[in-house]
């Protein structure tokens, strides 16, 4: 079984089956670049079969890292059973999850800090308070717009994505340095941080801006992401709590899975644990 391509029926028909099962508008541009570039693959006109999605799979593995591989199927996969080609779907690439994390992607405290630092000494207020607001609570870039005034009374910020409504706590000193900014920017209610036009915030945008601290806080670049502060709050809320139940509702995971990375130790600190098992004459 399999359709012939045909490009300006199939995208708006992905496009409005993602926004019928209320996909986030993230996830639906991120599917349809990542299905654009199967159908260049497949040729306009030509039909799709199981063994050309096969090699599609193949050609992805000899280029990218199996996460971006797998990302990229759960794409394709997703839009050949909106189309009627589920016979056509294929398997992620299977992987062993590691026993530790990599130190060396890893953003730490003090490197952190000291991006904040150049922020600050670079006069970028505001690029300083979303990294804060971001690696203080947990919060997706995207869960940046539901950070309002109103909230920062409450100390509590109601966040709704993905079909999904969680409260989000504000720590109190993050609340004051909010507090300040609004009230310097005559920011009367609503989200704090959008752009001149009162949309979202780009994450694009944010990630050039913070790419561009690096030189002046010493951090190397693949370390400096959004997510990655992110990140850095989960391995500091569960080295605190030891919790990871509760740490996947504070980030608002659906599976505990998603959560478990946070719990690893770096491969240092496992080497010293594996040499310390006294297991050897």
């Amino acid at each position: 079984m399999g359709q012939k391509i045909q490009k300006k029926i199939m995208i708006p028909q992905l496009e409005s089956a993602m926004k019928a099962n209320e996909k986030s508008p993230a996830t639906i541009q991120k599917y349809l670049r990542d299905v654009a570039g199967f159908m260049a693959y497949i040729g306009e006109g030509n039909v799709i079969t199981k063994d050309a999605v096969i090699r599609y799979k193949q050609n992805l593995a000899q280029s990218y890292a199996v996460a971006s591989v797998n990302s990229i199927l759960a794409a394709v996969n997703y839009f050949l059973r909106v189309i009627g080609c589920e016979d056509c779907t294929v398997k992620a690439i299977k992987v062993q999850r590691d026993a530790f994390r990599a130190r060396e992607r890893e953003l730490s405290k003090e490197e952190y800090l000291r991006l904040l630092l150049a922020a600050k000494a670079n006069g970028k207020q505001r690029l300083c308070l979303i990294m804060q607001t971001i690696c203080a609570t947990g919060i997706r870039i995207s869960e940046l717009q539901f950070i309002t005034v109103s909230a920062l009374y409450s100390r509590r910020a109601q966040v709704s994505l993905k079909g999904k409504i969680r409260t989000v706590i504000l720590p109190a000193e993050l609340c004051k340095g909010l507090a300040d900014y609004v009230r310097e920017n005559n920011i009367r209610s609503g989200s704090i941080f959008v752009t001149r036009n009162g949309k979202p915030v780009d994450r694009s945008n944010i990630l050039r801006d913070m790419k561009s601290l690096c030189a002046d806080a010493k951090v190397e670049p693949n370390k400096v992401y959004p997510h990655n502060l992110r990140h850095l709050f989960a391995l500091t809320y569960y080295q605190a709590e030891r919790d990871v139940c509760h740490l996947a509702d504070v980030r608002g995971h659906s599976n505990i899975n998603t959560t478990r990375i946070y719990t690893l130790t770096s491969g240092e600190e496992q080497e010293q644990r594996i040499d310390g098992l006294g297991l050897l004459l």
